[in-house]
């Protein structure tokens, strides 16, 4: 067989199928791309043989920068080997990896943990990031900071928090208060929420309510989608103290008797303190405390 016209024969049919079918021009790249990556490696010689074929694919993709153009470098061949080493073979790969472009997977290839690839292509699905998207939260070692690694461990709401959690800021002062640092999530609640965890949306802040004769100020009010229920999130840049437990289980009780309607879950709550010369997220609900650690970072 002439492999090189065969690679060359898909290639050429993969760009003539996106002109004419743009809405499944993804589709049509994996496919594609994912044979070549088996051509080449039946080029060759097999799998076994197949890392010591660099110059092949050097060679053949200067023949197809001569003659089908850009988009056929070293690197990206190298890619679609290694696209096809790394799916289980069989079936449709675009199928199995449903709403994302070449450009999500050239990015998913280069991680060696397989639960983290795992990882960020259930996220690309369920939460359609874009290239950049994806490319920040590698650079941010999402999966590394998740509280979980597997759907199969049936996560709670608490499981699903990051180790650490950033917080943009645009500028650190020396000296950190509780304003400063309650300003910073205000001025990026969108990003806050997302480095939170999953299904975070944002209710309101300095939430005014009265227990007995007295009036207080819960910090901040989320709720999350996903596990239907309300958040507490009080700041704290003190040393943690137990009292703190008892101040926001009154909040979280407050909310539960008047806020939250029967079809909620039971309300969580979360302090930000500051221990071990470290400011940590406590997640408490009746059963557990919850720790992990947030860092302030510069917004670029």
């Amino acid at each position: 067989m002439n492999y090189y016209n065969k690679i060359k024969d898909t290639l050429i049919k993969n760009e003539m199928y996106k002109k004419a079918k743009d809405y499944s021009k993804n589709k049509s790249d994996l496919n594609s791309y994912y044979e070549v990556g088996r051509l080449l490696i039946e080029a060759q010689g097999g799998e076994g043989r197949a890392k010591y074929g660099n110059k092949l694919i050097k060679e053949y993709s200067e023949r197809l920068t001569k003659e089908l153009g850009k988009g056929y470098d070293v690197s990206n061949l190298k890619r679609m080997r290694q696209f096809y080493l790394t799916f289980p073979k069989g079936g449709t790969v675009s199928h199995l990896l449903e709403g994302l472009t070449w450009s999500h997977v050239y990015k998913i290839l280069s991680i060696k943990d397989e639960n983290a690839k795992n990882y960020y292509i259930s996220i690309i699905k369920s939460q359609n990031l874009s290239v950049r998207e994806l490319r920040e939260r590698i650079k941010s070692k999402e999966y590394e900071r998740i509280g979980y690694k597997s759907e199969l461990d049936n996560p709670k709401v608490t499981t699903l928090i990051k180790e650490p959690v950033i917080i943009n800021a645009k500028k650190i002062p020396d000296k950190i208060n509780e304003l400063f640092i309650h300003n910073a999530i205000l001025e990026d609640m969108s990003n806050f929420l997302k480095q939170l965890g999953i299904g975070f949306t944002y209710v309101d802040h300095e939430v005014k309510i009265k227990i007995g004769n007295n009036h207080h100020y819960i910090d901040f009010l989320l709720y999350n989608v996903k596990f239907n229920c309300y958040v507490v999130l009080e700041l704290k840049v003190t040393s943690f103290k137990a009292e703190h437990i008892g101040q926001i289980k009154k909040y979280m009780g407050y909310v539960d008797k008047h806020i939250k309607e029967p079809f909620n879950d039971k309300t969580i709550g979360i302090i930000c303190a500051k221990e071990n010369d470290k400011y940590v997220f406590k997640y408490i609900n009746p059963n557990d405390i919850f720790v992990t650690t947030y860092e302030l970072e510069k917004t670029l």
